[in-house]
């Protein structure tokens, strides 16, 4: 029986907030596989791949270059990977790669900037859900209601310890949490001058701008963000939402249907394509099929007894 975890069992486990995890998994960046119960859960290869990720993170290796890496190293592990398997995972940022514990790494690059063994990290994961829960620190309230994550202690890699543009982005979104939008958009600007294509921060100052009103603004932002990486589904979902605040209806529809093709899961863009539809394309058949979806996958939601009394309408 495959082992599974829940969002807050992983924000544990790997030391992040669970708002982080759940940002993740909606961009597509990484997350969890399996879906059960209405809820989605990870399996002990989805830990991996995202303890993986957070390191490269860590390591100042842009987003879009880890989730090739990780895409990559899925591949390569076996489908019933355990914590008992004598594997290794390295990276020295040109390849990921995952071996016998007792077969060199010969790093490309010059460096190791990741590399865990996975008994060393299954065994982490068994001792940090036998540890009872405690109350989050101040400092992770406005991120998560999780408990306080306990850190990851692995083998000392040569990762760079600079400022780079993910620990700006990491600082905006702190900021953004607490509310403070000015500190965000400059931390989210020095990312983005760091890294002119990390789409994660050109879509967050995309949400900053669409809040102040500044619609042209925040549409180059998630332009930007598409270009970057065209996989984006919050970029694309936001985008639509400029547009038909601009009344370019046609345009927001077809963003939303690219959505809903790329990410099923993406419940809000359901919802938004089903109204959309109803109201200006009097697609009545196209409309019931999104918004049933959203309820299938939200259907606690108070939108979703929005969707219920729209639907008995339509």
């Amino acid at each position: 029986m495959i082992e599974l975890y829940s969002i807050r069992d992983a924000s544990r486990i790997l030391a992040l907030p669970e708002a982080r995890l759940r940002y993740w998994m909606q961009t597509g960046f990484v997350g969890p596989t399996v879906r059960k119960g209405g809820r989605f859960y990870y399996t002990f290869t989805d830990l991996v791949a995202t303890k993986s990720a957070k390191d490269l993170l860590d390591g100042g290796m842009s987003m879009q270059k880890i989730r090739k890496h990780v895409d990559a190293l899925r591949r390569a592990l076996p489908d019933d990977t355990s914590p008992m398997m004598k594997l290794r995972i390295c990276c020295d940022g040109e390849t990921i790669v995952a071996l016998e514990e007792d077969v060199a790494f010969q790093p490309i690059g010059g460096q190791v900037v990741m590399a865990f063994t996975l008994p060393s990290f299954g065994e982490h994961v068994i001792s940090t859900l036998a540890m009872p829960r405690v109350e989050p620190s101040p400092e992770l309230e406005a991120e998560t209601s999780g408990p306080t994550p306990r850190l990851v202690e692995d083998q000392a890699t040569d990762a760079n310890g600079g400022i780079t543009a993910y620990r700006y982005f990491v600082e905006a979104c702190a900021a953004e949490d607490r509310g403070e939008s000015s500190s965000a958009e400059h931390l989210f600007r020095q990312a983005i001058d760091l890294e002119p294509a990390m789409a994660a921060a050109l879509t967050n100052l995309g949400n900053l701008m669409y809040r102040q009103g500044e619609m042209a603004e925040a549409r180059r932002f998630y332009e930007r963000a598409l270009e970057a990486d065209p996989v984006q589904p919050e970029a694309r979902y936001n985008l639509a939402n400029v547009l038909e605040d601009l009344g370019e209806i046609e345009l927001a529809i077809a963003e939303l249907r690219r959505v809903c093709a790329m990410s099923p899961e993406f419940a809000d863009a359901h919802y938004n394509l089903g109204i959309m539809l109803a109201m200006h394309h009097n697609s009545t058949q196209q409309a019931r099929t999104h918004l049933e979806r959203y309820i299938e996958l939200d259907a606690s939601s108070d939108w979703a007894d929005h969707a219920r009394s729209f639907l008995s309408h339509v």
